[in-house]
Formats: structure tokens, sequence, C-alpha cells
């Protein structure tokens, strides 16, 4: 992108000026930022990844990442946050994964709304993570304006390092044929249907907007939440994979997942 300089954060003003980004974009008061300057501060210094875009001089984004499990083989990246829309998210993502790689790490990993359909495809399709495990209200009771009202719940995704490249319409393939799929959670005008999870492909469909719903009819998000929830933690925990996300809104879950996924 034209304009916009990657780079790692060392200085305290840097890290003051990120914090107070990610509160904004968080929606919270900058004393109740979801990464805290002095939490910055400690991580790079213990050599772990906190870094900003900047656009024409002026921080439009950051991110930071931690080293996990296993040791010496992850990087977990804790938060990113971005202008939306400009592809300023990406660039970071792949800064993120340039450093890992520099460092000889092998993945990534992240957590995310599963309700939330531009995070699932910007995970699942652009990135080509796999989500690997359900977490149910992870992060425990959270008042900013993104998740306020719900529970935290969040899946975990990794981003295979070693992989190679995929084109981004392989991951958002077409929706496999009614006969070959059966829909564990179905959208139907506006609310979550269940229906049978044990056909080998399972799909599951998201809500147009959870983050307005959330505001404007509570009880219609948090069925949703109850509903996609009690589906895919199932089919996770039972070994099943997400192969793919049909048409930016549909999660394509396989019991038994062939050679080429």
């Amino acid at each position: 992108m034209s304009g916009l300089e990657l780079r790692e954060l060392h200085t305290m003003e840097e890290f003051d000026t990120a914090s107070r980004l990610f509160a904004d974009l968080w929606g919270t008061a900058p004393a109740g930022s979801p990464a805290p300057a002095q939490l910055m501060r400690a991580l790079s210094h213990a050599g772990n990844y906190v870094a900003g875009a900047y656009e024409n001089g002026r921080l439009a984004g950051a991110s930071v990442a931690f080293h996990g499990e296993p040791t010496g083989t992850t990087l977990h990246s804790h938060i990113t946050g971005a202008s939306v829309g400009r592809g300023i998210g990406l660039a970071l993502k792949l800064h993120q994964r340039q450093w890992a790689l520099a460092r000889g790490l092998k993945r990534i990993t992240w957590t995310y709304d599963p309700l939330i359909r531009r995070n699932a495809y910007f995970n699942l399709v652009k990135l080509g993570a796999r989500p690997e495990e359900y977490l149910q209200s992870f992060y425990g009771a959270m008042d900013d304006a993104i998740n306020g009202g719900d529970d935290s719940d969040r899946v975990l995704a990794a981003w295979d390092l070693t992989a190679p490249a995929r084109a981004p319409e392989r991951y958002g393939a077409s929706r496999p044929s009614p006969a070959d799929a059966a829909y564990g959670v179905r959208n139907h005008g506006g609310r979550p249907e269940t229906g049978p999870t044990d056909a080998d492909i399972v799909l599951i469909d998201l809500p147009d907007d959870i983050e307005t719903l959330r505001r404007t009819d509570p009880a219609a998000a948090r069925a949703w939440r109850l509903a996609v929830r009690h589906t895919l933690r199932g089919l996770l925990a039972e070994g099943a994979r997400v192969t793919g996300f049909h048409d930016r809104r549909t999660y394509v879950c396989r019991r038994t997942p062939t050679p080429v996924d």
C-alpha cells in the first residue's frame, strides 16, 4: 500500500498511541484499552511481537502477539486492530507472518468471535487459517462497544505458516449440494433455525450483522450465540473440521475431510 509503513514499536510514546488506537477501535475509555501501553512495553522488551502500521505517518493499525505453546513453534496473536476497509489489517497479518517465519516459528494462533462474518471471512478465506477449538465465554464478561451484552465465545484459529498458499476462493468454495450436506444452523428470516448435525457435511449459517443485532434485538443475538455455540462447538469437539466458508456467511464443516483439505 502506498504510504503505509509497517514496523515494530519500541518507545512508550508509540505504545501509548497504540493503546489509544485500540481504545478507539473497541469503543472504550483510554483507561480501559484492551491493550495497555505498559503491557505492550513488557511484551516487546521480552522479545514478543508489538507492531504498528503507519499510514502517511499516522498510526492506523497495531498488533500484539506473544510466544505460545508448543514453545519454539507458535506465536499467539492476542489483538490486531486497524481502520476498516483499506487493507491495513491484512498488511499487519502478513508483517506478523514474516516476523514469525524469521524466528523459525511454524504457526500463528488467535481467537475471533465466530458470529462476526467479516472476521470469519478474513481469517478463513483471505488468510487460510483453520478453526481448531470452540472456547465458550473465553474472556468472561466484556463491556466494550463491540462485545457488550453478549458472551465472549471465541474460536481458536491456527495459521499454518508452512502450508502452501491457497487462493482465497479455494477456501470460500461453493456450498455442497443439499444431497451432500445438512444445515446444522440455517438463517431463517434473520433467526437461527437448528437442524441435524449427523451428516458428513454440516452447514452453519451466520447472522447478517451480529453487532447491530446485539443493540436492536438482544434476544435474537442470544439465540444466534446459543445455536452456533451448540452446533460448532459440538462438531469441533467430535473431530470435524471447518473446510470452507461459503458466500461470506456459511461455515462448511466436514466430519471426514477429503485428501485435498
